[in-house]
C-alpha cells in the first residue's frame, strides 16, 4: 500500500486523544473499517475539524505508518445537517454506526454495509417512512449483509412452503406448523410480516426505504428481530439506552 492513499468511507465514532487530536473509525469502500488518528482536530482552528465528525462522509487523504493511518486531509460531501439538528435522528444515527462499527470488520469489503449505512441516514433525514421502520429494516438487512439472515422463504426444517409460518430463533428462520411443534418459542407470524422479510432481504440497498408496514406487522417483527439479535450477536450496544430514553 502506498505511503498516502485516498479512501472513500463514512466516520463512525470519534475519539479524543491527547489535548488536541481525534481517534477516528471509518467504514471505507476500499479496506473494510480502519482506525485514523486526526492531528490537530480538537483545535478550533483546525482544517480537520469537521471532517472529524461521526456521520461525516466523502474522500479521507491518509498517511499510512507502519502500525496506523493518520488523516491529512478530506473531502466531505455530506455531513447530514439536517439530522444533526434533531436528537431523536442524531439517537438513531449513533445506533446504526455503533451497530456497523461492531459488526465490519479491518481489510474486509464492506462495501454494501458503507452503502446501506449511508442509504439508512438519508432515510433518518428525510422520514419518508418511520424511524422505527427504518431500524427494522436496518437490522435485518446488515445482518442478512453479514451472511447471518434468517431462512425466510420454506421451512428450515423440512424446506416446505406453507401459508402459514412462525418464526424459530433457534432453528434460524421459518418453520411450518408441524415442525414448530419442536419449538414452543417460535412466534406465529401474519403473511405480510413473512413478505416484509423477504422484501428486506432479497431488496437491493437503494430500494430498501420505500415501503410502509401496519403497526401490527411493525410489532411483530420488532420482537421477531429483537430475539434474534440478542441470540446470534448476544451484545448490547451503548446507544440503545439513548434510544430508549425516547
Amino acid at each position: 500500500m502506498p505511503a498516502v492513499t485516498t479512501v472513500t468511507g463514512m466516520v463512525l465514532s470519534a475519539m479524543p486523544v491527547g489535548d488536541y487530536d481525534k481517534r477516528l473509525v471509518i467504514l471505507t469502500r476500499e479496506h473494510g473499517k480502519i482506525s485514523a488518528f486526526a492531528k490537530g482536530a480538537r483545535r478550533p482552528n483546525s482544517a480537520l475539524l469537521a471532517c472529524s465528525q461521526p456521520f461525516s462522509f466523502g474522500l479521507f487523504s491518509l498517511f499510512t505508518g507502519r502500525t496506523s493511518y493518520t488523516v491529512t486531509s478530506a473531502e466531505i460531501s455530506n455531513y447530514f445537517p439536517e439530522l444533526r439538528e434533531d436528537i431523536e435522528s442524531v439517537y438513531y444515527g449513533m445506533y446504526f454506526c455503533e451497530f456497523a462499527d461492531y459488526i465490519t470488520k479491518e481489510n474486509n469489503d464492506e462495501k454494501e454495509i458503507l452503502k446501506l449505512l449511508y442509504q439508512t441516514l438519508r432515510a433518518v433525514t428525510k422520514r419518508t417512512i418511520e424511524l422505527p421502520l427504518i431500524r427494522l429494516v436496518f437490522e435485518n438487512k446488515i445482518m442478512a449483509l453479514s451472511g447471518v439472515a434468517p431462512q425466510v422463504y420454506n421451512c428450515v426444517k423440512c424446506e416446505k412452503a406453507e401459508a402459514d409460518y412462525f418464526f424459530s430463533v433457534y432453528s434460524g428462520g421459518l418453520l411450518c406448523e408441524d415442525c414448530k411443534m419442536n419449538d414452543n418459542s417460535a412466534i406465529k407470524l401474519c403473511t405480510s410480516s413473512v413478505y416484509t422479510l423477504q422484501y428486506i432481504i432479497s431488496k437491493d440497498v437503494e430500494n430498501l426505504y420505500t415501503f410502509r408496514v401496519s403497526q401490527e406487522v411493525l410489532s411483530e417483527l420488532e420482537v421477531v428481530i429483537k430475539r434474534y439479535l440478542n441470540h446470534y450477536l448476544n451484545h448490547e450496544f451503548k446507544s440503545t439506552e439513548l434510544l430508549r430514553s425516547l
